[in-house]
């Protein structure tokens, strides 16, 4: 069965239990602000799963693209993947348990849809936690559908509770169903969950019945939802017998292109296969981000931005590895926009965005790369022979600043070579850069150098006119230094060319319109982990340990920053852009005031 295939008879089998087909939505969360993609189908629904009314009713199924980066180190294995699809199936207050295990139950192995064995099933349930008792009901179901004792899991929360997909939203436990691989297991204790490889997750139903507050809390929802899970990729491997979803159609032509592509590969099969595995999974995923119809995602240092460059350039090194020479990148996107358009045709119209940025992506970093793996080695070649095992804060930090390492690349590598790195060190390195390039935006303390009222509003209103240049211009444009006195502000910012009249009135009125509406300024203090999970804007290549403040203008726009801000920004007053002009290459300033 193809993936084409899997798709449709997904689709119509729920279909034909009442649900209706919904289109699958952007890469880029729209309803979730606390995460940077959507990864999971749930994510565009959680209004309708916390009770808001669906215009398509109440029993729903598609198929939604997800980007999941916590287990990208995993990738290079049989299953692992930082982009997938998700086949899903929604009750919103209908039906629960019972329906979702029997109709889960008929669609694996019915002949007419994917007629798994039974005797391969076996599946888990939760085994209860504080106030959440142990699922004996999905327990019954799976009995009475023919599934043994020995062969029905109950497992703790880590294992058997879904979501919420960010820091708050719907949860509850869940039952998930695994293939037996025919592998050997690999103790007498092994069991469906064990990473061996015996046992191979293809489907998750999830009982929503409770809702995480921000304070920890799990409340029960209006209404008892199902959110159903199946990976195509996993799924098709173990219809198709494959050793690994890279051996389906939907690596074939990307996994033959990087062969044809390596001209010095090791002699090692392992190295090589993981690399091919690394370059096919992050250029497809790399694909998909820039294609995305929301669009606004492209290579950078912040937020989503930094994942997709952290994966591009993650690429990118492991090509080296294969001997594979520049303008690969290009190469293997178009293949994945042929492979996927038929499905996804966005991929198509937005090509040259696609293409056009990962070749960029691609030169920027092959121009330091070799001098920046030089570097490294002789960095490593020096610490071996001192009988030093650990590289500095401050040499991390030199190799992303001068060589364009995430600090993620210098880990890596240095695990390659059995050093570790201090990220402790590297953390304190970048907020000294971050505090030299800001340029006379003098905060300390928590407040400005010049702490008046004055400016206090001009420092909020930089808040609000970075948000507007990303709206207007995209989200490369990033601050990168500003200045503020009581009377003007300056705020420096890349961007390639000289904005238009247009743009900068477009700008001016995003702004204004801001303070029209009288937005709240609130503070939470957070780690920079949450903040980062939260899409706050702040420089993210690295991960603080220490609590950091983030200052949010009501909905419009939320950043780390020391402060201080006015309370609302009806305060500000009306906002006045005087002079754009060029700051140095690559960067333009503005110069604004509140009148």
């Amino acid at each position: 069965m193809t993936a084409d295939q899997l798709r449709d008879k997904y689709l119509k089998f729920f279909e034909s239990k009442g649900h209706k087909i919904i289109s699958g939505a952007s890469l880029i969360p729209e309803n979730d602000p606390t995460v940077l993609f959507t990864t999971a189908g749930m994510h565009p629904l959680v209004p309708f799963l916390l009770g808001e009314p669906h215009p398509a009713g109440k029993r729903l199924t598609d198929v939604q693209k997800c980007v999941r980066t916590g287990d990208i180190e995993a990738v290079g294995d049989t299953s692992h993947l930082t982009f997938f699809e998700m086949l899903g199936n929604w009750s919103l207050g209908d039906y629960f348990k019972k329906e979702a295990i029997t109709w889960s139950y008929e669609f694996l192995t019915s002949k007419e849809y994917l007629g798994f064995d039974p005797a391969r099933l076996s599946v888990t349930v939760f085994e209860g936690e504080g106030n959440v008792p142990k699922d004996e009901e999905s327990i019954a179901y799976w009995q009475a559908l023919g599934i043994p004792t020995e062969r029905i899991h109950a497992l703790p929360k880590d294992d058997n509770w879904w979501g919420p997909a960010g820091q708050t939203g719907p949860c509850g436990p869940d039952t998930e169903m695994f293939i037996d691989t025919g592998k050997v297991a690999c103790a007498p204790t092994c069991r469906p969950g064990c990473r061996c490889g015996k046992y191979l997750e293809i489907w998750n139903d999830v009982f929503m019945q409770y809702n995480k507050t921000a304070d920890g809390r799990y409340e029960p929802l209006k209404q008892a939802n199902v959110d159903t899970g199946m990976g195509v990729e996993r799924t098709i491997c173990m219809l198709q017998g494959r050793a690994s979803v890279f051996e389906t159609e939907l690596f074939a032509p990307l996994m033959a292109k990087i062969t044809e592509l390596s001209t010095t590969p090791p002699a090692d099969a392992a190295i090589v296969q993981r690399a091919q595995r690394i370059i096919a999974d992050h250029l497809r995923t790399a694909t998909f981000i820039l294609g995305d119809p929301k669009g606004g995602v492209k290579p950078g240092n912040l937020g989503a931005n930094y994942v997709l460059r952290r994966l591009i350039r993650r690429a990118v090194r492991y090509a080296k590895v294969l001997g594979i020479g520049p303008g690969f990148a290009r190469t293997l996107a178009e293949l994945v926009i042929a492979n996927y358009a038929h499905v996804y045709p966005e991929l198509h119209q937005h090509s040259e965005t696609i293409v056009g940025e990962l070749a960029a992506e691609e030169e920027r970093f092959e121009k330091t790369l070799t001098s920046g793996q030089r570097e490294f080695d002789k960095i490593s070649t020096a610490l071996k022979t001192h009988g030093q095992t650990t590289i500095s804060g401050r040499t991390a930090f030199k190799l992303y600043d001068t060589y364009g390492f995430p600090l993620e690349m210098t880990e890596e590598l240095a695990a390659e070579q059995g050093l570790s790195v201090d990220r402790a060190g590297f953390d304190e390195a970048f907020k000294k850069h971050q505090e030299t390039s800001k340029q006379g935006d003098k905060a300390f303390k928590g407040g400005l150098a010049d702490n008046t009222d004055a400016t206090t509003r001009l420092h909020t209103a930089t808040h609000l006119l970075h948000k507007a240049l990303q709206i207007v211009l995209g989200a490369h444009a990033q601050q990168k230094g500003s200045n503020i006195t009581p009377e003007r502000l300056r705020f420096d910012f890349t961007h390639p060319d000289k904005m238009t009249p247009e743009q900068l009135a477009e700008v001016e009125q995003i702004v204004n319109t801001q303070i029209q509406r009288n937005l709240p300024i609130s503070l939470e203090t957070m780690t920079i982990e949450d903040a980062r999970a939260r899409g706050a804007t702040a420089l993210f290549a690295a991960k603080y340990g220490e609590q950091v403040k983030v200052y949010a203008a009501g909905d419009f726009s939320q950043e780390v920053c020391g402060g201080p801000h006015a309370a609302t920004t009806g305060e500000l007053g009306k906002f006045k852009i005087q002079k754009e002009e060029s700051s140095s290459a690559g960067v333009r300033r503005i110069r604004a005031v509140l009148e």
